[in-house]
C-alpha cells in the first residue's frame, strides 16, 4: 500500500490491521459466510487489539486516536472480509459514538467501557419499514408514563443487534409533536428487555457473517433517564453519526476494491490460457489499470473527508463523495475481479465471489447512492 501522506503512527496501525486481517481473519472468512456467523472470538481479538476504541480518548477507555484512524482499520478488514469490517464500523459509528457524543456522564461511565473495549456491541435502530431515507416516516412511538417511555414499533435491517454480546440498541422514536412536525428521540433499550424482540436473523444476499435483525418493540418500558441527547434532537443528532459513517463506508468500500484488485492480479498471473498467462492480454492489463485507478480514487476520497472531520471542519459533501466514489469503485472492481476469475469466480470459496455478493450493499446503506447524488447536488445550489 502507497503511503498516501501517513504518518509513521497511521502506518503502523495500517500493517498491524492488515497482517491480522491476511493471519487470523481471512482463513476463516469462508466459513463464516457459508454459516452466517459472526466469529465472535475475532471480535474479542479485535477488542484486544484496541480497534473498538480507535477514535475515543483515553480518559474514556478509548485508543486517544481519531475517526481517520478507525477508518484505516476498517479499510484494512474490508479487503478480506466486508462482514467484519461493518461489525467494526457499526460497532463503533452508531454503537458506541451516539454515546459519546450526546450519552450524559452515567451513560459513558456504564456503557463506553465493554464497547470499546469489543466487549459488548450495540445496534442503531433508525431504519422502519416505511421509514429509510425518509426518517419523517418513522412510526416508532415512545411517552413518557409514570418515569418510563414505553415504546411500540418495528425496526428493520438493524446491525450488531442480535449476538450474543449486544448489549443495548438506541431505538429513535416519535415522542411528540413540534409546531405540527414529529418529534423525534432517541432511547437506549437494553437487550433483554420485556416487550423487546429481536427477530430471527434475515436471509441475506451478502454479508452474511454480518448480524442483522428485525426489531419489535411492544410496550417496552425502560427509565426516564435511557433518554440519549436531548428530547427531540434524535434525528438532528443522527445526521451526525451518518455522515460520519458514509466516510467508514468509503473506507471500508475501497478496502473491498482493493482486495478485489489484488486477487485478480494474482489470478491473473497464475491462470495459463493457450500456453500464456492471462496477464499478458492487454484486456485483462487495462481491465486491472482501470480497477487499480478506482482504489487509487476512492483513497483519495475518503482520506480528504476523514481528515477533515478529524479537524473538526465541515465534511458533509465530502463524505457523501467518498461514500459514492468508493461504492462504486468495489462494486465496479468485484465484477471484474468475478471476470477475470471466470468459472470460479462465481464459487462462493473465492473471495471475489464474496466481495461481488457484498459489495451490492455499499450502494444501499448508510444512505443509498442516489441520496448522496443529491446532496452533492443540493451543495452546489441546485437544489
Amino acid at each position: 500500500m502507497e503511503n498516501y501522506n501517513l504518518t509513521e503512527e497511521e502506518q503502523a496501525l495500517a500493517g498491524m490491521v492488515r497482517e491480522f486481517a491476511e493471519e487470523v481473519v481471512a482463513p476463516i472468512s469462508y466459513e463464516a459466510d457459508r454459516t452466517h456467523t459472526l466469529p465472535l472470538d475475532v471480535v474479542g481479538q479485535m477488542g484486544d487489539l484496541g480497534l473498538f476504541g480507535l477514535p475515543f480518548p483515553e480518559e474514556v477507555g478509548g485508543q486517544g486516536g481519531d475517526y481517520f484512524a478507525l477508518c484505516l482499520a476498517i479499510e484494512a478488514l474490508a479487503r478480506v472480509d466486508q462482514s467484519i469490517a461493518i461489525t467494526l464500523e457499526a460497532g463503533v459509528g452508531l454503537g458506541a459514538m451516539p454515546i459519546f457524543n450526546f450519552g450524559t456522564d452515567a451513560q459513558k461511565a456504564e456503557l463506553l467501557p465493554d464497547l470499546l473495549a469489543g466487549r459488548a456491541l450495540a445496534g442503531f435502530g433508525l431504519t422502519e419499514p416505511e421509514a429509510g431515507s425518509d426518517a419523517g416516516a418513522t412510526r416508532t412511538t415512545a411517552r413518557l408514563e409514570n418515569g418510563e417511555w414505553v415504546i411500540n414499533g418495528s425496526k428493520q435491517f438493524i446491525t450488531n443487534s442480535g449476538t450474543d454480546i449486544t448489549k443495548f440498541v438506541t431505538v429513535i422514536a416519535v415522542t411528540g409533536e413540534n409546531n405540527g412536525r414529529k418529534e423525534l428521540s432517541t432511547i437506549i433499550v437494553p437487550n433483554g428487555t420485556p416487550g423487546f424482540t429481536v427477530e430471527p436473523a434475515y436471509d441475506k444476499v451478502g454479508w452474511n457473517a454480518s448480524d442483522t435483525h428485525p426489531l419489535t418493540f411492544t410496550d417496552v418500558r425502560v427509565p426516564e433517564a435511557n433518554l440519549l441527547g436531548e428530547r427531540g434532537r434524535g434525528f438532528a443528532n443522527f445526521l451526525r453519526t451518518l455522515d460520519e459513517g458514509r466516510i467508514a463506508v468509503g473506507a471500508l468500500a475501497t478496502g473491498a476494491a482493493e482486495g478485489c484488485l489484488n486477487d485478480a492480479v494474482a489470478y491473473s498471473k497464475q491462470r495459463v490460457v493457450f500456453g500464456e498467462p492471462l496477464s499478458s492480454r492487454q484486456h485483462i492489463q487495462f481491465t486491472l489499470a482501470r480497477m487499480q485507478l478506482r482504489v487509487h480514487n476512492a483513497r483519495l476520497a475518503w482520506h480528504h473527508a476523514a481528515r477533515l472531520c478529524a479537524a473538526g471542519k465541515p465534511f458533509k459533501t465530502e463524505a457523501a463523495i467518498a461514500k459514492l466514489t468508493g461504492s462504486d469503485a468495489a462494486m465496479d472492481n468485484a465484477r471484474d475481479a468475478t471476470q477475470i476469475f471466470g468459472g470460479n469466480g462465481f464459487m462462493n470459496e473465492f473471495s471475489v465471489a464474496r466481495h461481488y455478493r457484498d459489495s451490492k450493499i455499499l450502494e444501499i446503506g448508510e444512505g443509498t447512492n442516489e441520496v448522496q447524488l443529491m446532496l452533492i447536488a443540493r451543495s452546489l445550489g441546485v437544489s
